[in-house]
């Protein structure tokens, strides 16, 4: 992806939902999107599929997939490319399956949609794919109905469908959402192991840095529909650079620190409608400088860069009054 941009024109004013995002995704390498609702996370995602169907929308950038560009082809071109060579795993497994189907039909349309079989070879591949993501009885409950299964199953199913036709992109969209802490483990460690199986990569989208820290190789921090900072996921959580990532991680709890109030951001995510020229965090970051209404490039070395116009010893003074505080 180089320099996505997506827009909609509102009553209000231009709505900048992704401002210049680009990213590469390599084979069976798992990248993680990180960021705060309305980031621009999930818009960016559904650009690449054709799932932006707004009449008010603009987008422009460029979107290579195995070197063929696929931002901007017709629907029909986009039916090998959705199912077929990217899998998506949407947000919402109480809404991604058509509740008037059963889940044994559903999965036989997909297979049969993108592959040459028959009817009982793609209810036999529809049985072992429900195996394969460990729904109990899968022969019997291909019959069964999406509101006849748990949530978490539900998420199984979707999961299922969206490897059914074996993509080399998987991207998921909050995976985890609306599931315990027990099944949300269950989930990441089915889709790393599915991921082996399959060889396929994944762009996994989420608001949990404890997911990114579980599943993810590399990082992208957004906020206001722009990259704040980019990384291998061991230097994004272990040596974060942006002001942004120091309060996503500082308000993740901790349990080896007892008796320690949870670091909050100030203020409240920026409007769409009033993004700012310069940085886009400038306006709740406790750091901010004159330079900040100019907008940060991305820099950095060893493939971990960020958005910000503090400079290495700035940041290590930060981060060393920080730590004697207690807050990271």
């Amino acid at each position: 992806m180089r320099d996505l941009k997506v827009s909609f024109a509102t009553r209000q004013g231009v709505v900048r939902a992704v401002d210049g995002l680009s990213f590469d995704v390599g084979p069976k390498e798992v990248l993680g999107i990180v960021g705060e609702s309305g980031s621009g996370k999930s818009v960016a995602m559904y650009s690449i599929l054709g799932l932006v169907r707004d009449a008010n929308v603009e987008i422009s950038g460029s979107v290579k997939f195995q070197g063929r560009e696929i931002l901007g082809l017709s629907d029909k071109e986009m039916q090998s490319v959705r199912g077929g060579e990217v899998g998506m795993i949407f947000q919402d497994p109480m809404t991604a399956l058509t509740p008037v189907y059963t889940v044994g039909w559903q999965l036989v349309e997909q297979l049969r949609a993108h592959n040459d079989m028959t009817k009982q070879e793609a209810r036999e591949r529809a049985r072992e794919l429900l195996a394969e993501v460990g729904i109990p009885d899968p022969k019997s409950r291909l019959h069964h109905y999406p509101h006849e299964f748990s949530g978490g199953m539900r998420q199984r199913v979707v999961i299922a469908m969206a490897l059914s036709c074996n993509p080399k992109l998987l991207i998921a969209d909050e995976p985890t959402t609306a599931l315990d802490v027990t099944t949300q483990a269950q989930i990441l460690d089915l889709m790393e192991r599915l991921q082996e199986r399959h060889g396929s990569s994944i762009v996994i989208i989420t608001h949990d840095m404890g997911v990114i820290a579980e599943i993810a190789d590399r990082v992208i921090v957004m906020y206001a529909g722009r990259p704040a900072e980019i990384g291998p996921e061991l230097d994004v959580v272990r040596s974060p650079r942006h002001p942004y990532t120091w309060g996503l991680l500082g308000a993740v709890p901790r349990a080896d620190v007892k008796n320690r109030r949870l670091v909050t951001i100030p203020g409240n995510a920026v409007s769409p409608l009033a993004v700012p020229e310069g940085c886009a965090f400038a306006a709740r970051c406790p750091h901010k400088m004159a330079i900040c209404d100019e907008r940060p490039p991305l820099r950095g070395a060893h493939q971990h860069l960020d958005a910000c116009w503090l400079t290495d010893e700035q940041r290590l003074a930060i981060r060393s009054v920080a730590t004697t505080r207690g807050e990271s």
